[in-house]
């Protein structure tokens, strides 16, 4: 209840101002952190309308979620047989966002690991961008290879995006590590307001100990959910894996007998998952990693590489144990610590309310009202 009253005094205020403000997300696709992140920022700004590339509306936690939202896609939702090809029209995502007309609100909030930030605005209305990082894809944030024909194109794009930057007027980074970046890449000055674990889902529960590892990832390269199967393997650990993405196929060919890749499950499914399992594994390089903190507000520990934005949310050695080399041998170094040391499961669960809901609302507040 009080968490409802808060939202409704801040609805109050901006409707006292008489502020029009829109949305922008970078696409309705997958659902991770990032989705979580927008849906909680339209119940901050119920009546603010979503823009965004494309939606999926055959996925079932994004149909769930944003069904009931003012949703406002680009072109781009109009091309035949875009769910399989989205990734490849990787030229058109600017010109999508150039094209939306903001010209009826005074703030637009972007939200963004690529091109939602590269919108046109008017000189009076301000621009605030939340900025998890600069595209992994162009500054080498993922190590993944651009293949030879597409690095003449990089290159381009590379220069588009410092200059779209400047469109930006207010800068936000979930991270310390997004902060840095956004200094490194767009020579810009933000401010830090860490995404959130809701407490309300996670935080009331009795927790029990299993048997197995879990992964809660969005199946990509960089994120590296292959090094999880492979030491669970190695150690004779089962290991559950939830996610989808363009590594499923072959994550699906290293798993044996020990190894589920469950692809997508509801809030229930995944808090049942994470009260059963022994430790939860980061193994790629995260923004942020929202997954750990819901890991640590049930009690339970973390595993992750240690870099990127693990390292403001996981206490070494006390909620979790980091690995330093994204090998098998290093992982399974850490996972072996965590068996022979332990963690404090206490500590696991403050650390975790650190990050409410209640303090990312009144932050985001604070900052619309003293514009």
């Amino acid at each position: 209840m009080v968490l409802f009253s808060h939202v409704f005094g801040t609805m109050d205020k901006f409707m006292s101002k008489n502020l029009k403000i829109a949305l922008v997300h970078d696409d309705l696709v997958q659902w991770g952190g990032a989705e979580k992140l927008l849906l909680s920022l339209s119940e901050v700004f119920p009546r603010a309308p979503i823009y965004t590339s494309v939606m999926d509306f055959t996925n079932p936690l994004i149909k769930k979620y944003f069904n009931s939202k003012i949703i406002i896609t680009s072109f781009m939702q109009k091309i035949p047989g875009w769910r399989s090809l989205y990734r490849a029209f990787l030229p058109l995502y600017p010109l999508a966002f150039e094209q939306f007309d903001f010209s009826a609100f005074d703030i637009v909030l972007s939200q963004t690991t690529r091109f939602a930030k590269s919108i046109i605005t008017r000189p009076e209305t301000k621009h605030i961008c939340y900025c998890h990082t600069p595209p992994r894809f162009l500054w080498n944030f993922s190590d993944e290879k651009t293949p030879f024909l597409l690095q003449p194109y990089l290159k381009f794009l590379k220069q588009y995006d410092r200059i779209s930057s400047g469109r930006v007027d207010y800068w936000i980074a979930g991270s310390k590590n997004a902060q840095e970046r956004i200094k490194q890449i767009y020579n810009a000055e933000s401010m830090i307001i860490y995404p959130f674990v809701d407490m309300d889902k996670f935080g009331y529960f009795g927790g029990y100990e299993g048997d197995y590892l879990l992964v809660i990832s969005r199946l990509n390269k960089y994120k590296r959910a292959d090094l999880a199967i492979l030491a669970s393997e190695k150690l004779n650990i089962p290991v559950k894996v939830v996610g989808k993405g363009p590594e499923l196929e072959r994550l699906a060919t290293l798993g044996k007998q020990k190894v589920e890749l469950l692809g997508t499950v509801d809030d229930e499914m995944l808090a049942h998952l994470l009260l059963g399992c022994k430790a939860v594994l980061v193994t790629g390089e995260e923004d942020f990693g929202i997954v750990s903190l819901e890991a640590q507000a049930l009690g339970k520990p973390v595993i992750a590489f240690g870099k990127g934005g693990a390292l403001e949310t996981v206490i070494d050695g006390c909620t979790g144990y980091f690995f330093y080399e994204q090998t098998v041998e290093s992982l399974c170094d850490a996972l072996e610590k965590l068996y022979k040391k332990g963690y404090n499961q206490k500590r696991c669960k403050e650390n975790a309310k650190r990050f409410s809901k209640e303090r990312f609302y009144n932050e985001f507040q604070n900052l619309i009202l003293n514009l």
